[in-house]
């Protein structure tokens, strides 16, 4: 007679084989649509990248970069540079740098290539690119480095408050500073705009990291804040690898694509 207990068995020893076939074919199965886009987008070369935003900005200027960065499988971590001082910013950037694990791109747009310059010797940086950036050398402050070029149209509308903070005029924004960006693009960089403190134009760098890290340089040809023209020449002092681009101050907001792919490029070198 087929008892009860009989039954039971049975029904666990199928129960068990099941699951060992289950398990069998799973285990054969190719990696699901998530596994194979991660192998994909696994970076090759330096995995970390530190963004660091100018004047009168933050750290959404880098909004449409992060997303291309982070599709491709890098860390990212933008900067939020608070504009009281260049010692302030450039303790900002070092808790960004310090924060990441392995070694890091430092990436700086306009006043932050100041920043980059004095942070990046952390010996965790591997490489800096400079978009539309002041570079400086040894001892040199912002004023320092301008000083040989007549005032940009940017510069000039330039306003000073009565705190000794910096901001910049609708007009500057609009025509001067993001000219080929949306109307209403311009519109919120100006009313978002961070205020700078003019203190931070007269204070020097140290040393400068890029005399013994690898650099690269993005020049926007329409630049009217910081003239093409400093900018040729700094990519020329750094003896930086350098893209051109028909572009305002601010390529990585109109030209996020050509900008993403060349700060790939760079740390696929590192």
């Amino acid at each position: 007679m087929y008892t009860l207990k009989q039954f039971f068995m049975s029904a666990l020893a199928a129960s068990l084989a099941l699951t060992t076939s289950s398990q069998q074919a799973r285990s054969q199965q190719p990696p699901t649509s998530q596994e194979s886009l991660n192998s994909q987008h696994s970076p090759t070369g330096l995995k970390n990248i530190v963004l660091v935003h100018g004047a009168f900005a933050d750290g959404s200027s880098w909004a449409r970069i992060i997303p291309l960065l982070h599709k491709k499988g890098y860390n990212v971590v933008a900067v939020q540079n608070p504009l009281t001082s260049l010692e302030d910013d450039v303790a900002a950037t070092n808790r960004a740098i310090a924060s990441m694990n392995g070694p890091v791109l430092l990436v700086g747009h306009s006043y932050g290539g100041m920043v980059i310059t004095e942070a990046g010797n952390d010996p965790k940086v591997a490489g800096l690119v400079y978009i539309d950036a002041l570079i400086p050398n040894d001892g040199q402050s912002v004023a320092d480095v301008i000083q040989p070029y007549p005032p940009s149209p940017g510069n000039k509308a330039f306003r000073q408050d009565a705190s000794g903070f910096l901001s910049m005029s609708s007009e500057g924004i609009n025509s001067y500073f993001a000219q080929d960006l949306s109307e209403e693009d311009r519109n919120t960089l100006y009313v978002t705009q961070v205020p700078w403190a003019a203190k931070g134009t007269l204070t020097k760098i140290s040393k400068a990291a890029w005399k013994n890290k690898p650099s690269w340089c993005i020049i926007g040809l329409n630049d009217e804040t910081i003239p093409p023209a400093l900018t040729k020449t700094e990519a020329k002092m750094i003896s930086a690898t350098t893209l051109e681009l028909r572009s305002s101050h601010v390529p990585m907001l109109s030209q996020p694509n050509k900008v993403s792919e060349f700060i790939i490029s760079a740390a696929r070198t590192l």
